[in-house]
């Protein structure tokens, strides 16, 4: 595997896990918030700030004077700009240095060459899996409600730094509904896709090879 693997993914629907265990499976590094101490480590932001504005975008308009401070006095841009740019780039430079596996932070969109999934479920299954992962948690409509508002915050992300459409289609390689065959069917899915991808990239190469 030589491509970086991207996932974006519903509240709930596994998408973490997913990723975490594909990158083990292939023996490459995994990035989730791990982009947020890279990002800070890389740049005169604290890390608490790129956890504050982590992929939503936050109505400047209603910031009090010390979150809506520049990035710094030569570039003057919103912090929330400032913070996509610092993950931007460290995407980039993980990128660059081989293949892993990444979530969330419109990694599929800031890479050229990248495999890009996208992972739901419907919300019964994923409020089911948060309550599994976070014993305590209310349930219900507050739940619901709750998960409803991180899928809305990822989207308007999404599409305010990219102009594309989170979650449709067209914009992934593969949608997995993990609801139907849990993140082992993901798993599963996603090595026969890039076992084809792998079988064609040497179809390609031999007839490379006896064109020369």
């Amino acid at each position: 595997m030589d491509k970086v693997i991207t996932i974006s993914r519903e509240l709930g629907s596994g998408g973490h896990e997913l990723g975490e265990r594909l990158a083990d499976l292939l023996g490459v590094p995994f990035y989730d918030k791990e982009l947020i101490t890279l990002a800070s480590e890389n740049t005169n932001i604290a890390e608490d700030i790129f956890e504050h504005y982590d992929e939503h975008v936050i109505d400047q308009a209603g910031l009090d004077i010390i979150e809506h401070r520049s990035f710094s006095e030569i570039y003057q841009i919103p912090m929330s700009d400032a913070i996509f740019v610092a993950q931007s780039n460290i995407i980039r430079r993980l990128a660059l240095k081989g293949p892993c596996v990444i979530v969330g932070r419109c990694a599929d969109r800031i890479l050229n060459d990248s495999i890009n999934i996208f992972v739901h479920a419907n919300i019964k299954k994923r409020m089911e899996r948060t309550l599994a992962l976070e014993p305590g948690t209310e349930g219900g409509k507050a739940l619901e409600e709750r998960i409803k508002e991180v899928d809305k915050k990822r989207k308007e992300y999404y599409q305010y730094y990219t102009g594309s459409i989170w979650g449709r289609a067209q914009n992934y390689h593969l949608c997995l509904d993990s609801g139907e065959v849990g993140v082992d069917g993901c798993i599963r899915a996603v090595l026969a896709y890039m076992g084809e991808i792998e079988l064609l990239n040497e179809f390609v190469e031999g007839r490379v090879g006896e064109d020369d």
